[in-house]
């Protein structure tokens, strides 16, 4: 499925909603607001900027609507946001968001942790969504992704059946969703899982509708899975600046791939991203300084590029050694991939 954005890959940022959710520290508007705008300079064309839950159940993501507004206002970025229900798509509709995305989770054990619905009352949510949906003019109605979450295993009920999988997802095309998404939320999936999962559900929904993967890093699989879902023609990949990230209702769930390590990957394969590595790196830094005595993860913040690397035609990263390992600065403390 080719893009028609000039990117071979479309790297979408997750880190201010999955990884603002997962740490201790608050971080204020003004540096979420920061972050968001030094990714899109960079080049990221995606962002999750927050999700439209309760400010009681998670305080970090109490100002998601005015992020969601100041993020519309830069040019040829999509603004996402994750909505529980329909409440929360219309507080994502009415602050503008490009794309929402419904979190329905395989395990139903899970679903009632994370959104206390049963998988029936959750495909009710999204039919009611799809109809609000479906009264917004063309240039207001966001895109709608049904996220299927522990789709490859689940820390509470431990493997999830592939009739159920496939059930959620031709149930969730059927109630008005525009496409659905894997989510390996606690780091179950393997290589060879991503690529039968994405076969099977698009033997169910059809291909265009599943293009998207959001992959954690719990065991270490997190890149190998990356690659896999790119071998079965996957072309939109969520990933977290500095790995943060997590499910609080999740337990033993570790952050999101990491952004910085998977642009790269992607671009010594070659591919395209439309991203600037050595930009996004220098965000990462800044987030050290907005997120004090929060772990970050990866390895090329750490090491840079290898000497005589290139980035695909068109996306900026100097061969040899880059601006940042010669930086005055130290890159944050940090450990290997969780």
């Amino acid at each position: 499925m080719p893009r028609a954005d000039g990117v071979d890959v479309l790297v979408s940022e997750v880190g201010p909603r999955d990884g603002l959710q997962s740490v201790a520290s608050l971080m204020s508007l003004k540096h979420k607001k920061a972050w968001i705008d030094a990714e899109a300079a960079a080049g990221v064309r995606e962002i999750e900027v927050g999700s439209f839950v309760p400010a009681h159940v998670l305080p970090s993501m109490a100002d998601t609507g005015a992020l969601v507004r100041h993020a519309k206002a830069i040019p040829g970025l999509t603004v996402a946001a994750l909505v529980p229900n329909l409440k929360g798509a219309q507080a994502a509709v009415e602050a503008g968001a490009d794309k929402i995305t419904l979190p329905v989770s395989v395990s139903e054990t899970h679903s009632l942790r994370n959104v206390r619905r049963t998988h029936a009352q959750m495909i009710q949510e999204a039919q009611a969504i799809a109809a609000l949906l479906a009264t917004l003019p063309p240039e207001r109605r966001p895109s709608f992704e049904g996220g299927l979450s522990t789709a490859f295993g689940c820390t509470l009920e431990g493997p999830v059946a592939d009739t159920a999988l496939a059930h959620l997802a031709e149930a969730l095309m059927q109630a008005g969703c525009d496409e659905v998404g894997l989510s390996d939320t606690s780091g179950y999936a393997n290589p060879a899982e991503v690529k039968r999962l994405v076969r099977l559900v698009r033997d169910v929904v059809g291909e265009e509708a599943l293009s998207g993967l959001h992959l954690h890093n719990t065991r270490g699989l997190g890149l190998a899975n990356a690659l896999a879902g790119l071998e079965v023609g996957i072309t939109t990949l969520d990933a977290s600046l500095g790995g943060l990230g997590g499910c609080p209702f999740a337990p033993g769930a570790s952050g999101n791939i990491v952004t910085e390590d998977l642009v790269f990957m992607l671009q010594a394969m070659g591919l395209k991203t439309g991203i600037d590595l050595e930009r996004l790196v220098e965000v990462r830094r800044r987030l050290a300084d907005w997120l004090p005595g929060e772990a970050a993860y990866g390895f090329l913040a750490d090491t840079g590029p290898p000497l005589g690397f290139a980035a695909p035609e068109g996306e900026s990263a100097r061969p040899g050694e880059p601006a940042f390992l010669t930086s005055n600065k130290s890159p944050p403390p940090q450990s290997a991939s969780s």
